[in-house]
């Protein structure tokens, strides 16, 4: 099976608490040619933890889905990949740069870059449990001094994986400072996967930056927070869209979700459709002291916040 993204050189990235079906969806009609689920516990999984299956939800209009898991033991994943509930999804994504730390001291997300054949043994345990999926493996520089991203990617290059996405900075820099293209650009020469490039990719002019390091694809994630027209954007096409427009389209995306959990995603991504914006706290407010989807639908509706 080969890796596949649509025509398009833009992934959207799986950002905790954001990647909701509606903002893959959004994406996907703007010209993502691929989306990850925000990232889901393979141990969760494993004990059939219901809020974690939430996750796992796709619409209608999602073309080509990934789902993120993070976790260490292979044994895990060897047994989760083969549940139903992933058989929708044609590739999986390991969690091996998450810098968060009670991800982190846990022995997830980027302390897996600590010992890289544990990457290789992941990767292989899923193509053993599941040959017919892809696995791709999203990496940082490193942690504690040891920024040894080339070896974690040869290693899952090695192992099986299908696509290496890099975030251009250490684990402990978490989102601070600027990206590190270099690092970007040596990694694809290292490797002879696809590897796409992730880190402050917000306008034309940081995509083309990361697209001369030489990489393969372009994976978003904070520049498509309350913002999924940037990838339209990106390839040159117009995007005329208004605010309340993106929102209420987010919310009918989502809207086969129960109803509580439609209200308490979209609180959170609405501060991000209106930041900056003239009113913006006086709104969020207001949002926030919403008690139904049909208060907060009524509310944008009637509001002049674009």
């Amino acid at each position: 099976m080969d890796l596949t993204i649509n025509n398009s050189k833009l992934i959207l990235a799986p950002i905790a608490g954001f990647s909701d079906c509606g903002l893959r969806s959004l994406s996907t009609h703007f010209g993502a040619g691929l989306c990850f689920t925000e990232m889901v516990s393979a141990l969760a999984l494993h004990y059939k933890n219901k809020q974690t299956e939430e996750l796992l939800t796709l619409s209608k209009d999602e073309m080509n889905t990934g789902v993120q898991l993070f976790g260490s033991n292979p044994s895990v994943f060897s047994e989760v990949v083969e549940f139903p509930i992933l058989s929708k999804f044609k590739i999986i994504d390991i969690n091996c740069g998450c810098p968060v730390p009670k991800v982190y001291k846990n022995g997830d997300g980027s302390a897996l870059m600590k010992t890289p054949e544990k990457i290789s043994d992941i990767v292989k345990a899923i193509k053993k449990s599941t040959p017919e999926k892809l696995v791709t493996v999203k990496l940082r520089k490193g942690s504690e001094g040891r920024n040894n991203y080339i070896e974690c990617g040869l290693a899952a290059q090695e192992s099986g994986a299908s696509l290496v996405t890099l975030h251009g900075r250490t684990r402990e820099e978490m989102y601070s400072g600027k990206v590190d293209l270099e690092s970007i650009a040596l990694l694809k020469q290292a490797l002879t996967i696809p590897v796409s490039g992730n880190g402050d990719v917000t306008n034309k002019d940081s995509y083309k930056n990361m697209l001369d390091t030489g990489v393969d694809y372009v994976t978003i994630a904070r520049g498509a927070i309350g913002n999924p027209q940037i990838f339209a954007e990106l390839q040159g096409k117009k995007v005329e869209v208004s605010i309340k427009e993106l929102i209420l389209k987010h919310i009918d995306f989502i809207s086969f979700l129960p109803a509580k959990v439609q209200l308490n995603q979209m609180k959170a991504q609405i501060s991000h459709y209106v930041k900056g914006k003239r009113n913006s706290k006086q709104f969020k407010d207001l949002v926030f002291k919403t008690n139904s989807i049909e208060e907060l639908k009524l509310l944008i509706t009637n509001s002049e916040i674009d």
